[in-house]
């Protein structure tokens, strides 16, 4: 079985949005990253770190479905990270209410030594000298690297961003981080300007409004499932980040061809996380309502046309 390691924030999250709001729940761009790819039939660890408040339900979730927490550190006396929000009415924008790093501000990343000749790493969205890090760490080249960031770290980490960029073959932003980081207002131009920085593969999550991959001068669409409700868009990047990364290490093909398929099972599965708040969905989840909602999304991209 194929190895994914899964680098990123295990937390608490307060969310508020305008169907409701919740106390601290599951939250972190690695706890989704994780349940997202326990789909697939791979081998998976998370590396993080949390407090000793993190509840043991929640590790034990974690490890039921089949993910190593070996990496995981528990600091003792210490508090988890913890993020709150609140969603605009459109959902598309929010505000951040507090922020409190707690554990996350000495996190000093460290790799399980199974996993250290991982066939592909996902670098879930940290301070890109802890993405570096893990990188260091690795024993063997991975397959695939993949690399998720967003505007926070372009404002106050920018060179050490840009430093971690060169040595992944992918990027995971949104349509407005890549226009940031790029400089660029054409996604088109925007991608091409990323390419030079070292990824081979960009891709540009556009919410709603679905996910393009860009390589060289290819280029793929994937359109997002029209859904008579979004309850929730919290953790759904991350959900399609672990898609992704999950379905290329099952298939053990990182061709650009086979990255099509990895994005709309991205996509499939960030569908159902925004159902409901947190990752209450992904852990309700079963593999028929993800096999049946990937038969929507190929009748609603598919078609005949003569030319």
């Amino acid at each position: 079985m194929n190895k994914l390691l899964i680098v990123g924030t295990v937390a608490f999250d307060a969310i508020e949005t305008p169907f409701g709001k919740t106390d601290k729940i599951l939250g972190g761009a690695a706890t989704y990253i994780g349940l997202s790819a326990s789909f697939f039939n791979v081998q998976s660890a998370i590396v993080s770190v949390v407090g000793d408040d993190f509840p043991q339900e929640y590790l034990n979730l974690l490890t039921s479905r089949n993910i190593d927490i070996s990496g995981l550190e528990v600091v003792k006396g210490g508090k988890t990270f913890f993020w709150s929000g609140r969603y605009h009415n459109d959902l598309n924008s929010r505000d951040t209410l507090d922020t409190q790093l707690n554990v996350l501000a000495d996190f000093q990343p460290k790799v399980p030594q199974d996993y250290k000749n991982s066939d592909i790493v996902m670098l879930g969205n940290l301070h890109p000298l802890v993405q570096s890090s893990v990188l260091d760490q690795m024993e063997t080249q991975p397959k695939l690297t993949v690399l998720d960031t967003m505007n926070f770290w372009m404002d106050c980490a920018l060179p050490e961003l840009l430093d971690v960029i060169k040595r992944v073959d992918v990027i995971t932003i949104n349509d407005e981080e890549a226009r940031q980081l790029s400089g660029e207002y054409s996604l088109v131009k925007a991608a091409a300007k990323i390419h030079t920085m070292g990824p081979k593969y960009v891709v540009i999550k556009k919410g709603e409004h679905g996910a393009l991959i860009f390589h060289n001068k290819e280029v793929f669409f994937a359109p997002a499932l029209p859904l008579e409700e979004v309850f929730d868009p919290t953790g759904a990047g991350d959900t399609f980040a672990g898609g992704f990364a999950g379905y290329l290490t099952q298939s053990e093909n990182i061709s650009f061809e086979n990255m099509k398929n990895a994005i709309i099972q991205g996509s499939n599965l960030a569908s159902f996380c925004v159902e409901k708040f947190g990752t209450e969905r992904m852990v309700d989840l079963d593999k028929t309502e993800v096999v049946s909602r990937l038969q929507q999304f190929k009748s609603l991209t598919q078609f005949e046309i003569e030319l």
